[in-house]
């Protein structure tokens, strides 16, 4: 096997071996960055949501509350505002799923489903917690949740869901009194859930991926391409003449012009090495044959 063969075999493996290696560092730094891009997108769409229900507790109910009186306004409870809000936001959005399940809500709909309960339960058990991230398997693939408690935290809240006697009737008489009562003030009856499927972001990871390997794999080739054609042109090409030269020197063709190299590397001093021992063999064979 040639010399260059050689060097580009001895190359290729190394490459392989480092992109394998920066394959995988890239791979989890992308996907990682993925999963935190999400939950920090979350995170904003969690608070944006905070800022609805409040801004709907402290300015819309005082103004709408004398009008419970006569019906029942949904625009004036914070949860409704909130969740209605981000409907609107999916339409530009749709990867992401806003909900505020409650384990005894007024509207059956905002009932907590068996692993929201599972999520609700567990703020409710553990009161320091304040966020909650879960990755769920279902027919739909494989989603990313973020899930902040909700907490009674003023008597707004206590107006409408403490007892049905305390809460409009106008309110009672459209959901019924069976349900979203008993509420007390610092009890967690909630959460905000934010579900991403994790495909969308994983598959701008893994594309994102692609092109980096491509981008390395082809930096690779241009590499391997130049380091080839410097070999040829500066190393086993100028040993392959001196090799034919040499050959030439030892069947006794002393006549065989010198091998001129004016680079100042190694084969260069090889050259002029293999020149002066050239000549030396030549003048070695004159005195013979002067002897003689």
């Amino acid at each position: 096997m040639k010399i260059r063969w050689k060097i580009d075999l001895a190359i290729s493996g190394a490459f392989l071996v480092g992109l394998g290696l920066a394959g995988i560092g890239a791979y989890t730094i992308l996907t990682k960055n993925a999963l935190e891009e999400s939950l920090q997108n979350a995170r904003i769409m969690i608070e944006g949501a905070s800022a609805i229900r409040k801004y709907t507790a402290d300015y819309n109910w005082p103004l709408l509350e004398p009008q419970l009186k006569i019906q029942f306004l949904p625009q004036s409870v914070s949860a409704f505002a909130a969740q209605t809000t981000l409907k609107m936001v999916r339409q530009k959005l749709p990867e992401y799923t806003y909900r505020e399940p409650t384990l005894n809500p007024t509207n059956v709909n905002d009932r907590a489903s068996e692993w929201e309960a599972d999520i609700i339960n567990g703020f409710r058990d553990d009161s320091s917690k304040s966020e909650t991230v879960t990755m769920r398997d279902t027919p739909g693939g494989r989603f990313l949740t973020l899930s902040h408690p909700l907490k009674i935290g003023s008597q707004v809240c206590l107006s409408c869901h403490s007892t049905p006697e305390n809460a409009p009737p106008t309110m009672v008489a459209l959901y019924g009194s069976q349900n979203g009562f008993g509420w007390k003030m610092g009890e967690v009856v909630g959460a905000q859930v934010v579900s991403i499927p994790l495909g969308v972001p994983l598959a701008r990871a893994y594309q994102a991926l692609f092109w980096f390997m491509l981008a390395l794999a082809g930096t690779f080739v241009v590499t391997i391409i130049i380091v080839d054609v410097l070999l040829r042109v500066l190393v086993t090409r100028p040993v392959a003449e001196i090799s034919e030269m040499a050959d030439k020197v030892s069947m006794g063709q002393l006549d065989t012009p010198e091998y001129v190299h004016a680079s100042r590397d190694e084969i260069g001093s090889l050259s002029a090495s293999f020149n002066r021992m050239r000549r030396s063999l030549q003048n070695a064979m004159s005195m013979l044959e002067e002897q003689s």
